[in-house]
């Protein structure tokens, strides 16, 4: 099911998940001047083309291809006449149909394939000029997308929460962190999430999880060098585990934030 929610001349597109009654997953696509910003889930595909029926746009840009932000692309290139833009690292993933584990595909769909074309630095929609910044760490063809005029920022997965609990095996924090910190020299004040929807101190609440993961890979830093193993320092820093962990067969682990710090680490001193 979706919702819609009207935020600063933004249509903000609320998708949830739900299995067995249950709420399984929500993810966000916005609307602004003419241009989509993620398509939603294929799971949710009826409900986001009943949207798509009753609203106009020129454009679709993804902030990367992972499916529950890709899923109705290739019914948007099927039915309707306007080119999807993703950065030029997610070009070829979306020519792969459902390039992701089984989990996933029972979470958000089985999206198929489709055709993208690459992401410049900036992207016009139809009265705005948007400046598209590269940030990964959460995955490789990751961007947010800057009005700068208004200072709304749209900020893809790169925000999500202010304390990161696991991430994915793919992901890295130090990288994560070097986004946070390029997104920080821009000046934007609201910020659209697509997990946890409009943020209106969106600035600041970068800032908060900025100087968490600060203060977390300092934790991992000095433990490391006290000469404890990753598994130990997993279990005294994340001593939870969450359910996603054992659903996704691991993919999904705080492990993964403690791994990506120490090679990071390791890495460092090497050079």
């Amino acid at each position: 099911m979706i919702h819609l929610h009207m935020t600063e001349d933004v249509i903000c597109v609320e998708g949830n998940v739900v299995r067995s009654g249950l709420k399984v997953g929500t993810v966000y696509s916005f609307l602004v001047d003419g241009m989509l910003i993620d398509t939603g889930p294929q799971s949710l595909e009826d409900d986001f083309i009943s949207f798509y029926k009753n609203n106009s746009f020129d454009l679709v840009t993804l902030t990367h291809s992972h499916e529950d932000h890709s899923g109705n692309a290739p019914w948007i290139q099927a039915n309707r006449n306007v080119p999807i833009y993703v950065h030029p690292e997610g070009i070829d993933i979306c020519t792969q149909s459902s390039p992701y584990p089984k989990y996933r595909q029972i979470t958000w769909g089985v999206r198929k394939e489709f055709q993208a074309m690459p992401l410049g630095d900036m992207i016009q929609s139809r009265r705005q000029e948007w400046t598209v910044i590269y940030t990964p760490g959460h995955a490789h063809d990751h961007v947010s997308l800057l009005h700068e005029d208004t200072g709304r920022l749209f900020s893809g997965d790169l925000f999500v929460s202010t304390k990161t609990k696991v991430i994915m095996e793919s992901e890295s924090i130090p990288v994560i962190m070097e986004s946070i910190r390029t997104l920080l020299s821009y000046d934007f004040e609201s910020m659209f999430c697509c997990h946890a929807g409009y943020i209106q101190n969106g600035k600041g609440m970068m800032k908060q999880k900025l100087d968490y993961l600060d203060n977390l890979y300092g934790e991992v830093k000095n433990l490391h060098k006290d000469g404890l193993t990753i598994a130990e320092i997993n279990q005294k820093l994340f001593p939870k585990k969450y359910p996603i962990i054992a659903f996704s067969g691991g993919e999904w682990d705080s492990l993964h934030i403690i791994f990506s710090i120490i090679s990071s680490i390791e890495k460092t001193h090497v050079n």
